[in-house]
């Protein structure tokens, strides 16, 4: 859904309630308008702000997308299609994106205010995603995991098995980036331990991009500029 330009003007005065669409999943979700872009948010966490979800924003910077053969893109937790929305209007590259949401309420906003407005391709998979990754055949060139309920990353996506499974769904030269929360010092130290401990079991060659209270982990260095 295009933002008529006076509400688009009038949203960096003041943030405009724009629906709730409460689910089980999240009582408490609902789109805003803020600074000319949509923005879904939860009681305790902002899921989506179009080009300003600064976390892959900064990520997306850094990474050296011009020479990464990427095409097929697999989003785990879709929020408003931040990260299509961002590759295809900031980084102007048209990908095939797959996505997998559990929320229906989710997906309904998501059709609703972002992705009708994209030219590329998204296919959404409404489904935990932890069934959906022990079952798929398919690869992929990047892989975004970006789940939480509210501030929270379920443990079933924090372990060895998972990360082992993502990492068979990456095309030969293909990257994941798993987003992480690092905004108190509890979230930190969770944080760097998971990627010493868990993440680099899994991606020896890994990294990690400091965005401002998140830490992007990404499979492979030489992804990097």
């Amino acid at each position: 859904m295009e933002i008529p330009p006076w509400k688009k003007w009038l949203s960096y005065i003041v943030e405009w309630h724009v629906e709730s669409a409460p689910s089980p999943i999240n009582p408490h979700l609902y789109v805003s308008l803020s600074r000319g872009r949509y923005q879904l948010s939860t009681a305790r966490a902002i899921y989506s702000y179009g080009d300003l979800y600064d976390n892959f924003r900064r990520s997306f910077r850094q990474l050296d997308l011009d020479n990464l053969p990427v095409q097929n893109v697999l989003l785990l937790g879709l929020g408003l299609g931040s990260v299509p929305f961002m590759l295809e209007r900031v980084f102007h590259k048209n990908y095939h994106y797959t996505a997998v949401e559990i929320d229906e309420s989710v997906v309904y906003l998501a059709n609703k205010y972002v992705l009708d407005t994209l030219q590329s391709p998204v296919e959404i998979v409404c489904s935990d995603a932890l069934a959906f990754v022990q079952q798929c055949s398919e690869t992929f060139d990047l892989i975004a995991m970006d789940i939480f309920l509210e501030d929270v990353i379920p443990g079933e996506f924090e372990s060895v098995e998972y990360l082992e499974r993502l990492a068979s769904l990456l095309s030969p030269r293909g990257v994941l980036l798993y987003n992480r929360l690092s905004r108190t010092n509890e979230d930190l130290q969770r944080t760097r331990l998971f990627f010493r401990q868990v993440f680099r079991e899994v991606f020896p060659a890994s990294t990690y991009l400091d965005v401002t209270g998140n830490w992007i982990l990404v499979s492979r260095s030489d992804a990097v500029k």
